[in-house]
């Protein structure tokens, strides 16, 4: 074998280790990061996940509002791009507890009941009003001290929660998308289909409950959303119970 055919081998040989390696180093960072994303939605390989959505009012059948199964679209690609699989109930059908199976609960507590069970028992600082009749302070939310009001079309609020119930490594996450309308639902997927990293990376396996505002949404729709602040403390700290009115009494 003279000098050219060697180094003509040797340069197939050296470029195919080459491509080897880096196929495996592409392959090792991929599946690194899948199963980071995969301890984030607790979501492991075939899991079975949850979606819970409202059930219309017009009939028996399960129908969802459009925004809303937009969605579900946005959740349905996380959990496959996890490897995993999702089943949808409608709130009022989905009677279990939780910690079992992960958890994608949308819709605020006036039209889902499950929402409603959630915030009672997770984030018990926490307040909507579900008042139907109109008024300034109907849907708005309270957090804490502090009072959201909806001004819809224009300033919209949304809270988005991943919560767990036990620390162990076994239990799954439940994740509240609660907003003060439809369109603000779909609004508090979106920003956690595209800020999941961010978020897994500063909070890890932990609890956290954020709230976003969503500006404009008649101009922009679910896409301009800002982060207000993290109220994980304020929300998962119970509010004072109102003081019971006295009751006056004359003196004889």
């Amino acid at each position: 074998m003279n000098d050219d055919v060697r180094n003509i081998v040797l340069g197939v040989v050296a470029a195919g280790i080459s491509a080897t390696l880096g196929w495996l180093a592409r392959t090792y960072l991929w599946r690194r990061k899948l199963r980071r994303k995969q301890a984030f939605f607790g979501l492991p390989d075939n899991s079975e996940s949850l979606l819970v959505v409202n059930r219309g009012a017009g009939g028996p059948e399960l129908t969802v509002m459009r925004y809303d199964v937009f969605a579900l679209l946005e959740l349905s690609a996380l959990i496959k791009d996890c490897h995993a699989h999702a089943q949808v109930l409608p709130h009022d059908a989905a009677r279990q507890g939780f910690g079992e199976r992960t958890e994608f609960c949308v819709g605020g507590p006036a039209s889902n009941r499950r929402m409603m069970a959630h915030l009672a028992s997770l984030l018990p600082g926490v307040r909507v009003n579900v008042d139907p009749e109109p008024g300034p302070d109907r849907g708005a939310f309270q957090v804490g001290t502090e009072r959201y009001r909806v001004e819809p079309g224009r300033e919209e609020y949304a809270l988005l929660a991943r919560l767990t119930v036990d620390q162990s490594p076994r239990a799954r996450p439940v994740f509240l998308f609660c907003g003060q309308t439809a369109i603000t639902n779909q609004a508090a997927t979106r920003y956690l289909a595209r800020n999941h990293e961010r978020l897994a990376r500063k909070h890890g396996d932990d609890s956290f409950v954020l709230l976003l505002k969503v500006v404009n949404s008649q101009a922009y729709g679910p896409d301009v959303v800002e982060l207000v602040a993290d109220v994980t403390r304020e929300a998962r700290t119970p509010l004072p119970t109102p003081a019971a009115p006295r009751n006056s009494h004359r003196a004889s």
